[in-house]
């Protein structure tokens, strides 16, 4: 019996789609992801496996019917085939919803993939709720060239239970990705494990719909406890910026990734503890951790700053007393300096975001003539975890130390411009709070 020729002709069309799109599929390395936001412009961030056209579509997710597109351009292996492009389009306050096109194809997610741009609230109404999650230390086991015996890494689920406390973006402090003898002496070895790290599964849902910011720590820039002395830092901070979609960085002119953002009326100081960092081993000489250049610029940069909240982010602890391990106690007359800035350019609403020492604790330093400043380190989020026992941290807060399992913090502000008011949530990895605290901006002038 003859086939119906227009049937056997939409079945090959059929399938030699399915295998289009299914090759275009097999393309898509890791992301996409959702960088930086601002009221007029949000970027996005995509990594592929091969040479591809890389495009974004995206719409008003209260007016569907109108399509915007950024440019198409092609990845390129020397960049380790990641794309950043621009959503340029926008308006503030919106929600948007996006698609992502390698070759042409709509690459499908199993998961939402949306962004938000910023509120213009200034001079019009009270500043808008802010939520955001934050944590330090992401290993992700990789047998065939981490040590040997159990996986240091776990816990990968967290990422999924970030992404359900709806948060509007990350800010990740530090060793979110750990560099091992065959990575950090090549591009080639630096590449594959920032893309082994950023390819994890469980990480994908929060990439794709919440917005991302980042510093770095020692193993994102090099080996362990690496310095300025580091051979390789060019490449890593090279790759830093390939993976990463801060708004800005190396604001000091001086290399390194120093930089800034502002989400409603809260303002993060992105800070640098590698690039100018003074070699360990140094016995005679200045001790720097964060070096002239960045302290002179935070210096400005704080003092400029009209934010309510105005956030240091560093990847190891500044009001630990203990001087152990990297902590800022170690550096004594920097750490005094930086305090100083901090009492001398009058400027309200300072706090210290860190990581690095995987626990969590909170530090508050009371000051005579100023407000307290408080330091919150949270780590890790999928690193081994390590019990800090009695470090003779004087300005620890009793019931915050958290060393017997992975965790993060959700930090919120709300309330009307004149009592502004912070919550810091301790969760574990299951989503679990352990702990919570009040900053009040009133108590902070």
């Amino acid at each position: 019996m003859m086939k119906n020729p227009l049937k056997v002709i939409a079945v090959v069309a059929l399938s030699i789609l399915f295998q289009s799109a299914s090759a275009q599929r097999e393309l898509l390395q890791s992301g996409p992801m959702v960088g930086y936001s601002t009221m007029k412009e949000v970027q996005l961030w995509v990594q592929t496996t091969a040479t591809a056209k890389v495009q974004f579509a995206y719409w008003d997710e209260d007016r569907p019917q109108k399509k915007y597109t950024t440019d198409e351009v092609i990845s390129e292996k020397d960049k380790a085939f990641v794309v950043k492009l621009m959503a340029d389009e926008v308006q503030p306050g919106k929600t948007y919803a996006y698609e992502l096109l390698i070759n042409g194809k709509n690459i499908t997610r199993p998961y939402r993939l949306q962004f938000q741009t910023q509120t213009l609230w200034h001079g019009r109404e009270e500043p808008p709720e802010i939520s955001f999650v934050t944590g330090s230390c992401v290993y992700v086991n990789e047998p065939d060239h981490d040590r040997p015996g159990k996986g240091y890494g776990a816990d990968y689920g967290i990422f999924d239970n970030m992404l359900k406390e709806k948060p509007d973006f990350m800010l990740w402090l530090g060793d979110n990705t750990y560099l091992r003898p065959p990575d950090w002496n090549s591009r080639t070895g630096i590449y594959h494990r920032y893309t082994h790290t950023r390819s994890l599964p469980e990480m994908q849902a929060l990439l794709g719909s919440v917005h991302h910011y980042a510093i770095w720590d020692d193993h994102d820039y090099g080996p362990n406890d690496a310095d300025r002395g580091f051979w390789n830092k060019d490449i890593t901070e090279e790759t830093f910026n390939l993976f990463w979609s801060n708004p800005n960085t190396n604001l000091t002119g001086k290399g390194g990734i120093t930089g800034t953002f502002v989400w409603g009326d809260v303002q993060f100081f992105l800070l640098d503890d590698r690039t100018f960092r003074s070699p360990n081993g140094q016995k005679v000489g200045k001790k720097e951790l964060l070096g002239e250049a960045q302290l002179a610029w935070l210096k400005d940069a704080i003092t400029f700053s009209r934010a309510t909240f105005k956030i240091i982010a560093i990847g190891g602890q500044v009001l630990n007393t203990a001087a152990i391990h990297e902590n800022y106690a170690n550096y004594p007359e920097e750490r005094e300096r930086l305090l100083r800035i901090i009492q001398e350019s009058e400027a309200s609403g300072v706090l210290f975001l860190t990581g690095d020492r995987h626990h969590t604790e909170m530090s508050t330093l009371e000051q005579e003539g100023s407000y307290p400043l408080h330091d919150l380190t949270i780590s890790p989020l999928t690193s081994g975890v390590h019990d800090p026992g009695d470090e003779g941290n004087k300005l620890l807060v009793e019931g915050t130390v958290v060393g017997d399992k992975r965790n993060y913090a959700v930090i919120k502000v709300t309330g009307p411009l004149a009592d502004r008011k912070m919550t810091v949530q301790v969760k574990s990895a299951k989503g679990k709070l352990l702990w919570d605290k009040e900053i009040v901006a009133k108590d902070l002038k």
